[in-house]
């Protein structure tokens, strides 16, 4: 793995990013991720200074079918990740795969160096596109 290629996690994040007011119902969420057949959605921001958040179908399957909780009445505010985990999309992917699998994460949110939104990347991706990197040419 000494020549190994440098592959940025803004090479390999998905660009179209699926966002939901904080108000939002769970059941609306789901909808959503429906949809667009994603199984995150990330929760828009107040402003510039405020922090990213997430909804995972996990945060659903746990927080509101598990605990018996109507989805019309759970926002999903009250059951996001607050503050995620963000990634430079200039970060080599081998540091970005360290830093999910750290934290236990199957995915992390990409910006650029404004700390403005510009991706998602799964842990799933980046293994898989390393690990054809580190195969070399076919």
């Amino acid at each position: 793995m000494t020549n190994e290629p440098h592959i940025r996690v803004g090479e390999v994040m998905q660009r179209e990013v699926h966002t939901v007011d904080p108000m939002t119902t769970v059941r609306e969420a789901l909808q959503a991720m429906a949809k667009y057949k994603v199984s995150s959605m990330v929760i828009e921001r107040h402003d510039k200074t405020d922090e990213f958040a997430l909804i995972v179908v996990s945060d659903i399957a746990g927080e509101v079918i598990a605990a018996n909780r109507s989805p019309d009445r759970v926002s999903v505010y009250e059951i996001m990740s607050k503050p995620v985990l963000t990634l430079d999309e200039d970060m080599h992917i081998k540091y970005g795969i360290r830093l999910l699998h750290r934290f236990g994460l199957s995915r992390g949110l990409v910006t650029d160096h404004e700390r403005n939104l510009v991706g998602i990347v799964t842990l799933r991706d980046m293994v898989l596109r390393y690990a054809k990197a580190d195969a070399g040419p076919q």
